[in-house]
Formats: structure tokens, C-alpha cells, sequence
């Protein structure tokens, strides 16, 4: 039997539990804002529902994005952080490839598109196949410049009518077979807010008196 962890902070707070590749307890905060703060107290929550200990817990996944800087790099380094303490393995999983797995199951078109809002106007999306495999991306555009095809995601609303799954269930990540994305966190652009890379001086700068020559 193994068990499962899995935490996402791609859009909102998500965390689920699963035994043996069955989803025993999913859970999410919706908020975009929160995630230092509810991500372990979401953790604690979904382990009580599945009855399973912390200690028990022999696998952990983490959604890699992509997402916005702040909230993504939360749920890595706390799954990196818990699978030190726990001394279990961790690994990373694109995040949108959960919507995916989880809109296959349930019977998904011959191909779609899975799409998150990446803010300033833009999106992050990937487009898959039927049965869920990635065939491109992830990737931040416009909305306006997606293919037409149906759409699922946090985000899709943002492109036009959502005919599959509108949030990600954390569930999928820690149940469905992914492909492993590593751990670094898939931010796709420059962070919002960014340390100024020339060092401004403190001291008064010397005013140039200009001569007129002959």
C-alpha cells in the first residue's frame, strides 16, 4: 500500500491524499493570496479525513505550475520540506496535466486545451490529447492567440466557454500516474517584483558647472 501526499499552489491552496492510486481526501483554500498560511492546515485537514498520519505517509507530490512566483514556490518548498522530515521521495508534476488526467477520466475530446489565469493579461496553457498526454507546453500567451479547441482550467473562462473541469483537484496529482516535472517551479516569465540589479549611490552626485569657451 503506498500513500500519497500532494500540495498545489499553482492558483489556490490545494492538498490531497491518496492510497494506492485511489483519492481518499482532496481539499482547497480559495484563495490566491493565503498560501504560506493555509497550506499546512490544509495538509493537517486532508490527512484527518483520510485517516492516515502524517507519519504514515510514504510518497509526496508537488505541483510544479506553472503560476505566479509568490504562491508556486510555497507548495514546492513545503513538499521539499516535509519529505525531509518525513524522509520520503517527492516529485514534481506540471500542474495542469491534473485537470487533464482528471478530465480524461471522465471522458475528454480528441484534444483540448488546459488553461490558468498567468494575470497582466495573460494565460498559462497546455494542449493535450484525449487521453490526457501533454502534446505541447506549458506556455503564457494571450488568450486571444490559444487554438480553438475545448477548454478546462482555473483560468479557461478567460478564453471562452468551459466545457471540462474548472478547478484542480489536488487529487489528481497525489492518485493519477504523471509525468515527473521535476522540482524546479515552472514560473514561465520574470517575477513581478524583482531586486534592482544597479546599486544606487547614497552620497550627493557633483553638480557639472558648464564653461563658456572663446
Amino acid at each position: 500500500m503506498t500513500t500519497t501526499l500532494a500540495v498545489d499552489t499553482s492558483t489556490v491552496v490545494a492538498a490531497a491524499m491518496a492510497v494506492d492510486g485511489r483519492i481518499v481526501a482532496s481539499a482547497r483554500v480559495d484563495d490566491t493570496r493565503a498560501h504560506a498560511e493555509e497550506l499546512l492546515p490544509l495538509v493537517q485537514r486532508v490527512a484527518a479525513e483520510a485517516g492516515v498520519a502524517l507519519a504514515d505517509v510514504e510518497r509526496i507530490v508537488a505541483g510544479v505550475g506553472p503560476g505566479p512566483f509568490t504562491g508556486l514556490r510555497v507548495g514546492v518548498v513545503t513538499a521539499l520540506t516535509l519529505a525531509e522530515v518525513l524522509a520520503v521521495p517527492v516529485a514534481g508534476a506540471c500542474s495542469l496535466d491534473a485537470v487533464a488526467a482528471e478530465w480524461a477520466s471522465a471522458g475528454a475530446p480528441e484534444e483540448f486545451l488546459v488553461v490558468s489565469d498567468a494575470r497582466r493579461k495573460e494565460v498559462f496553457w497546455a494542449r493535450y490529447d484525449g487521453a490526457g498526454r501533454r502534446l505541447s507546453g506549458p506556455d503564457v500567451a494571450a488568450p486571444d492567440t490559444l487554438p480553438a479547441l475545448p477548454l478546462a482550467g482555473p483560468g479557461a473562462h478567460l478564453v471562452g466557454a468551459v466545457t471540462g473541469p474548472t478547478q484542480l483537484d489536488a487529487g489528481w496529482l497525489a492518485a493519477a500516474d504523471l509525468p515527473d516535472a521535476g522540482l524546479e517551479p515552472l514560473y514561465l516569465r520574470r517575477p513581478d517584483a524583482e531586486v534592482p540589479t544597479r546599486v544606487k549611490s547614497a552620497l550627493p552626485q557633483p553638480r557639472l558647472s558648464l564653461r563658456r569657451t572663446r
